[in-house]
């Protein structure tokens, strides 16, 4: 006995095939007024639910990375510092540097686009497949001062050495404690020639040693990170201060 549309709708939905559920009715439309032949129609069905569950894994692989918004770079503004690094950000874009196991430093003033850049390519990870992890840098030292306190340490630890692609943003941006230097050198001497990593840091390379407290840990870590890796500049004029007086300027125009 045939089933009528909403039975079928709901066996769809237990047999987990809910992206034809979803277009279901509007393909069974298609076919009816003859804009469609049943073979194009069950086409279509399948290729629904085969979005459906990319779309899904893309947002999923997005939530475990940690990104809490997504950047993009054909929103970012290249002409507002015309010294921004175009060309070497759009040959990163490329993934290259991950599937090559390189590293990327990104280093510049404030609000000049370090971190845009840092999010988009990790966005473009995510939607390629790469398995990415997002952190700020306070945030990460946190994380694994925490996993210590839990005795889940190897468990963090496992999450940075599977991680094709690790973003460590805005390191320096806040006070670091004593233990930073150790941590971070931990992290990232476990990822030489393995995984790539993508810092960004409004501090020039000479200062880490003296925020890190600890030039003996400095000098090796940055030795493996410039060894494969790519620095990129920022200067200019500050994006933040560029909207606040947008905002302003807003403001005062409807008072």
């Amino acid at each position: 006995m045939a089933m009528s549309i909403t039975e079928l709708e709901r066996s769809l939905r237990a047999l987990r095939l809910s992206g034809m559920g979803a277009t279901l009715q509007a393909r069974a439309l298609a076919v009816a007024s003859h804009e469609m032949d049943f073979v194009e129609a069950f086409s279509w069905l399948i290729q629904d639910e085969l979005d459906r569950r990319r779309s899904r894994l893309l947002d999923r692989r997005y939530t475990l990375s940690g990104l809490e918004e997504r950047k993009d770079l054909k929103d970012f503004d290249w002409g507002y510092n015309p010294t921004t690094p175009k060309r070497a950000v759009l040959e990163l874009a490329t993934l290259k540097f991950v599937d090559a196991r390189e590293d990327a430093l990104l280093i510049g003033k404030p609000g000049t686009g370090k971190s845009h850049i840092a999010k988009a390519l990790a966005l473009i990870a995510v939607n390629r497949g790469y398995k990415v992890l997002y952190r700020e840098a306070h945030q990460l030292i946190e994380d694994i001062n925490e996993a210590r306190e839990l005795g889940e340490i190897r468990k963090l630890r496992a999450q940075f050495k599977t991680a094709e692609l690790l973003v460590i943003d805005d390191l320096f941006l806040r006070k670091l404690p004593p233990n930073a230097g150790d941590e971070l050198a931990d992290v990232l001497m476990s990822r030489y020639e393995k995984l790539s990593t993508v810092i960004t840091s409004n501090r020039i390379l000479d200062d880490w040693a003296k925020l890190l407290g600890d030039a003996v840990v400095v000098a090796p870590l940055l030795d493996r990170l410039m060894h494969h890796g790519h620095l990129l500049k920022f200067e200019g004029k500050s994006w933040r201060l560029k909207e606040a007086a947008a905002r302003i300027a807003k403001r005062g125009s409807t008072e």
